[in-house]
């Protein structure tokens, strides 16, 4: 029994007719849902490679945001006391009452009092937290290049509906473009902490030479650009030979030539942390967290760079593959011949029927 269902798995069930063109997605959505429910288990897969280089990144990140709730707890609300030393007398009058026992090791924040905080010490420690977490971030991001050079390969793959093994393909796409690929994610690295020390440098400069501002906004879009061109720098990295400043310039062109959507591709990842802040404003912290844990270690990664590799194969088809002679344009889709055969065997069938 168990041979049999392996099996189907693996080969279908018996007794379906042969796969024709009839069969292949007419357009892109079709293929893109065809292709993940054919590949979901797999993502979930490649998701648990993916998800460990990014380990750093999310300890970070965490730690960013717990610094920024204990600063803001400890906060002056301007009577002398702040949300920790408020939350401390609540916890105290709950064990005197007996709902919370002394000992929980939940409670042990609000155990005792912290010093209150004017807002220009919380700024100045924000700022410190920021400045140590953008640093910490430069190695943490500029070491997952290579691992998403690898996953790019094969989602790219799997979203034109051709074969890739997990491992083989991943460890081959890494061996080959680890130079490149390790360029991007530095330059991604470095990019936060470049934008967010120009940013402070000319808002200061802005407060008495108000025409600082230009250079200010500037550096913002410079961010922000870099960050929908590395949409289509990876996907670029291993689908074509490119030096290096090619790849840069290709992805910066193709993420301003597709402006509105590179910025919807870009969004549509940020929509589970969206979903997460909203959960743990209206809803619970704890459980958010959790759910948003279990979604990114489990498929969040992997679902991302493929909804990424279905995208900028539609766009390469477009501005790229055309123009390389003996590019295939529309890997996995029915073609236009197939629907010019089918009509020239109609007409042969009708003719046929006619003429008996």
């Amino acid at each position: 029994m168990f041979g049999k269902l392996m099996n189907r798995y693996y080969f279908g069930k018996s007794g379906q007719g042969d796969f024709t063109p009839d069969d292949l997605p007419s357009n892109r959505w079709q293929l893109f849902w065809d292709n993940l429910r054919t590949r979901f288990a797999q993502l979930v897969r490649l998701n648990l490679m993916h998800v460990l280089i990014w380990v750093p990144t999310i300890f970070l990140l965490v730690y960013l945001v717990v610094g920024v709730m204990n600063q803001v707890n400890q906060m002056d609300r301007g009577d002398g006391t702040s949300y920790q030393t408020q939350m401390v007398d609540e916890y105290q009058a709950e064990v005197a009452a007996g709902t919370i026992s002394a000992d929980d090791p939940a409670a042990s924040y609000y155990k005792e009092k912290l010093p209150v905080l004017s807002a220009k010490q919380v700024g100045d420690n924000l700022q410190g937290f920021l400045m140590i977490t953008l640093l910490l971030l430069v190695p943490a991001i500029a070491i997952t290049g290579p691992v998403t050079a690898g996953v790019c390969y094969v989602t790219q793959h799997w979203s034109r509906s051709e074969h890739a093994f997990i491992w083989s393909d991943f460890k081959d796409a890494v061996k080959e473009n680890w130079k490149q690929s390790l360029v991007i994610s530095l330059i991604t690295g470095f990019m936060p902490i470049i934008v967010y020390m120009a940013w402070r440098f000319y808002g200061q400069l802005a407060v008495e030479q108000p025409f600082m501002t230009i250079p200010q906004v500037l550096v913002a879009a410079i961010g922000a650009l870099w960050a929908i061109s590395v949409t289509y720098m990876y996907p670029l990295i291993v689908t074509y030979k490119l030096r290096m400043k090619d790849v840069l310039r290709n992805g910066v062109l193709l993420a301003i030539a597709r402006l509105p959507m590179s910025v919807g591709i870009r969004l549509l990842h940020c929509v589970p942390l969206a979903l997460g802040a909203v959960g743990m404003l209206f809803i619970n912290v704890e459980y958010t967290l959790l759910f948003l844990s279990a979604y990114y270690i489990l498929l969040g990664f992997a679902l991302s760079r493929f909804v990424t590799s279905s995208y900028t194969n539609a766009v390469f088809d477009r501005y790229i593959n055309p123009r390389i002679e003996g590019a295939v344009v529309g890997k996995g889709l029915r073609a236009a011949d197939d629907d010019e055969e089918d009509e020239e065997e109609a007409e042969e069938e009708t003719a046929g029927k006619e003429a008996e």
